[in-house]
């Protein structure tokens, strides 16, 4: 993935990984901009057995963030 994981780009992602048929893997290393629905949407994704990768510290400190404000495990 690069540039920006906003909320108007989730159904664009979301049809492109329900349409995968091997494991996938979420690379951020080019993702610079995510709103909270990007955040939410790599949480629900990783708790599904996606890996997220790559994704720059204020990223996964953000979804850490999300999974303890959720109740989520970490």
């Amino acid at each position: 993935m690069s540039g920006e994981l906003l909320c108007p780009h989730l159904v664009d992602v979301r049809a492109e990984l329900e349409q995968a048929v091997q494991t996938v893997t979420l690379d951020l290393d080019e993702v610079n901009v995510v709103d909270i629905e990007g955040i939410c949407l790599l949480n629900e994704y990783q708790a599904e057995g996606i890996q997220v990768v790559n994704c720059s510290p204020y990223i996964r400190a953000w979804m850490l963030q999300e999974k303890r404000i959720s109740g989520g495990e970490e």
